[in-house]
């Protein structure tokens, strides 16, 4: 089975000001892929990626120098497919049932320092009603980057 992807994109800042560039995947997208494209990039604050599966779920990837954070907005995704059930592997968190609730798995905090609180990332992530593009939006324009993150949607579609 492939992994449908809807979209990556690494966001990061360099002089205060927000980058946000497509990730180019090639074949079957896995987490140690997606570690790699990430490192090519700057960032002061560490380099973001935003990657959206098959409007099913996201990811969020962290890295600050060489450490690497997590989060998927829906742990039961890891029953379907491949990159969620390696993001909860890498986790270290048992795997969910499909009758489990859909809940975020990782570091809620993760987007913490840059304007976003656990708090209000989880109950995004809790709202049933939005897509992951549009949790992943909602994301972009709360830490300041909303116009970047369309641009380079549309450049990607």
């Amino acid at each position: 089975m492939t992994t449908d992807l809807d979209f990556a994109v690494a966001a990061y800042t360099e002089d205060g000001v927000w980058t946000v560039t497509p990730l180019v995947l090639r074949g079957e997208p896995d987490l140690s892929a997606l570690v790699s494209a990430l490192r090519r990039y700057p960032g002061e604050a560490g380099v973001l990626g935003m990657i959206s599966v098959d409007e099913d779920f996201f990811i969020l990837v962290r890295m600050i120098g060489g450490r690497v954070r997590l989060l998927i907005s829906d742990v039961t995704a890891a029953t379907e497919w491949p990159l969620a059930r390696q993001v909860v592997d890498e986790l270290d968190i048992p795997l969910a049932d499909d009758d489990d609730e859909q809940v975020p798995a990782g570091d809620l905090a993760i987007i913490a320092d840059l304007g976003m609180s656990a708090m209000d990332l989880g109950a995004l992530c809790d709202d049933v009603d939005l897509y992951p593009e549009e949790m992943l939006e909602e994301i972009a324009e709360t830490l300041g980057f909303g116009n970047q993150f369309h641009e380079a949607i549309e450049a990607l579609g």
